[in-house]
């Protein structure tokens, strides 16, 4: 069982000047961004440079975090965990075995009394969800102390910039991260706790080749490594200019502070919700291998200024990779409790002290090792966030939040011939980003219609099409918003995309396709669900050329949801889910159904048929009493 508050280790702080306050909280969340600005520019890989598939954060000495502006949520959310494990792994060396080492076996713990065995100019690399607080395998996160001068000129340590990425390939069954046939964590990939991979400034070769033999891209690895710790620097060497203006003490208070004023403000929001105990779930229909279904059940309790989100109940973890370390799970539940309420609350690990999660042990969201876990951060946090939501809204049913769609792209990783026909020793891995889902609606605006993960909330940014030509052997031939497919509601969900695109080259693919099963972008307030995903293979050789867009022939073959195989060159036809509706369909204002309909994105029949809308004769506007009338005789076979 995993029971925590989520108090960090910050003390009690005198009042501060409040504009004081939130000049410094703004500036560490510039220094964030611009530690993701060093990073999208120096990467070598598109799914940094490109994607921004990658978050940097800043943590206090103890490892709160007081700063997560940069990049995706699901990262961010649970960094302090990947900081407080590093900083046990290298408590004082007085106190750990007799190499000097020390022991590491709490994700949440706590720095030695006597001081950590980290010095200046050190930098530290770490992924385990198990051992090093990591959310999963992928996400290898550089951690960078800042240290700093007190007024007796002892340097001493403040803080520590991070900067936590989805690395293009990290060894183990299959190329790109994903393998979809595991079974255990040791079938993932390169497992990593807290080590040090920079020394007082120096580079530690030895580690550095070992990582670079074991992964598949290591030329990509070692640019990005590079960049990373590069962001890191330009964090803490502006940390140190702060530290500089307002002292070391006077930073230190600021953090605390700025951490108590989230608390305070996140407090103050909880308290304005119906206190009582709400009950949901969410549920995956397969365990990557067979039809199995595994359900999250959620209790949110609110009492007063005070929220337990408790998972008893929920299902046993799975055989599959969709398991949930504890900090990806506490990711998740930030994530959606700060999404529900006001936009412009703090976040940080001050604000989380008013939740408290129970997460237990064996379940889908704590699993015990060995489990897999590489696709956790998007599926169960899919399921998890949806949950959080559903409770939420029995609490505040005004604020309810529309499902979103699950996504349903794979991975294609094949060879590139060299100049000479020769085969490269390294692939090329490509992500099906263009493909992506739909978002739900909330009230007062319609769900993007299209916008990635649920877990990134729009920090994932879609690729460059003609940039991916360049990069990868593939052709797009199309990519356009869905037809009748976002759920119908008073604010419409998100419509899909039709994703049709050509792979020239021998490839072996990796299929994630969550969404090819049913629709997952709930309705809410009396709104519809958006349309589930499809996905079709055809080798290009058999491709019907004179079939129109989206038919292939004969030939044609559904895609698997999950699962690796090889395929020739071959053509991808996909529709990706819809996200939910909002609110009563009757209740659109006609012009925005109109609109819709001249976008393509409804149809006429469906204009009438969900939403009442009758079109005038030349199809440029509404009828206003043909409206009128079907939408009155429609309420009355309700």
């Amino acid at each position: 069982m995993h029971d925590h508050d989520t108090r960090g280790t910050t003390e009690p702080t005198e009042p501060i000047d409040p504009i004081r306050l939130s000049l410094t909280q703004h500036r560490l969340d510039h220094i964030s961004r611009h530690m993701g600005w060093v990073m999208e520019r120096t990467a070598r890989s598109p799914i940094f440079s490109q994607s921004h598939d990658f978050s940097c954060f800043i943590t206090d000495a103890a490892g709160t975090l007081v700063s997560n502006a940069d990049g995706i949520p699901i990262h961010t959310g649970g960094g302090g965990f990947a900081v407080r494990a590093l900083l046990a792994a290298f408590a004082a060396p007085a106190h750990g075995d007799d190499e000097g080492g020390a022991d590491a076996d709490d994700a949440e713990g706590n720095a030695d009394p006597a001081g950590p065995d980290i010095a200046d100019g050190d930098v530290f690399l770490l992924n385990d969800p198990y051992a090093a607080g990591g959310n999963h395998l992928p996400d290898w996160v550089i951690a960078r102390p800042v240290f700093a001068t007190d007024d007796s000129g002892t340097p001493r340590l403040v803080a520590f910039c991070c900067n936590r990425a989805h690395q293009s390939d990290i060894g183990g069954g299959a190329a790109g991260t994903y393998n979809p046939e595991a079974t255990e964590i040791y079938h993932e990939g390169l497992r990593l706790p807290p080590v040090r991979i920079v020394e007082r400034g120096r580079r530690r070769d030895d580690l550095w080749a070992l990582l670079l033999l074991n992964v598949r891209t290591p030329h990509k690895l070692d640019g990005d490594l590079r960049a990373m710790i590069g962001s890191t620097r330009i964090g803490a060497e502006r940390i140190v200019a702060l530290v500089d203006e307002v002292g070391l003490d006077g930073t230190v208070a600021l953090f605390a502070a700025i951490c108590d004023h989230a608390e305070r403000r996140f407090r103050q929001a909880i308290s304005e919700l119906t206190d009582g105990r709400y009950e949901a779930d969410e549920s995956t229909d397969n365990d990557c291998f067979d039809e199995v279904a595994t359900t999250v059940r959620v209790a949110v309790t609110i009492d007063g200024d005070a929220m337990t989100v408790d998972f008893s109940g929920t299902d046993p973890q799975m055989r599959g990779f969709k398991n949930s370390s504890v900090a990806n799970t506490y990711s998740a539940v930030y994530l959606a409790v700060a999404a529900f309420l006001e936009p412009d609350l703090p976040r940080n690990e001050g604000a989380f002290r008013a939740v408290r999660i129970v997460a237990p042990e064996g379940t889908v969201v704590n699993a015990r090792p060995p489990a897999p876990m590489t696709m956790n951060t998007v599926y169960v946090a899919h399921e998890i966030v949806h949950a959080v939501w559903k409770a939420l809204a029995q609490a505040a049913p005004e604020r309810a939040l529309a499902g979103w769609g699950k996504n349903i792209h794979g991975i294609t990783a094949g060879h590139p011939t060299g100049r000479r026909g020769g085969r490269s020793d390294e692939p090329w891995v490509l992500y099906h980003w263009a493909s992506s889902a739909g978002g739900g609606a909330i009230a007062g605006r319609d769900g993007f219609d299209q916008i990635g993960h649920l877990i990134a909330l729009g920090g994932l940014t879609l690729p460059n099409l003609e940039s991916a030509e360049q990069e990868y052997p593939m052709r797009f031939r199309r990519q356009e918003l869905r037809r009748d497919a976002g759920g119908p509601g008073q604010w419409r969900g998100g419509t899909g995309i039709h994703y049709e695109v050509d792979v020239a080259a021998d490839a072996t693919w990796s299929f994630r396709g969550e969404g090819l099963g049913p629709p997952s972008g709930y309705g809410v307030r009396g709104g519809g669900a958006g349309a589930n995903g499809t996905m079709s293979l055809t080798p290009l050789a058999e491709v019907d050329h004179d079939a129109p867009l989206g038919e292939d022939g004969p030939a044609s073959v559904p895609a698997p949801r999950f699962g690796l195989a090889h395929h020739p060159p071959t053509r991808v036809v996909a529709t990706s889910p819809g996200g939910g509706g909002w609110g009563d369909p009757l209740e659109r204002d006609p012009a925005a159904v109109a609109r819709d309909v001249a976008d393509g994105v409804v149809s006429t029949e469906a204009a009438a048929r969900d939403y009442g809308v009758v079109l005038a004769a030349d199809g440029t506007g509404v009828d206003e009493p043909a409206t009128t009338a079907h939408r009155a005789h429609l309420r009355s076979q309700r």
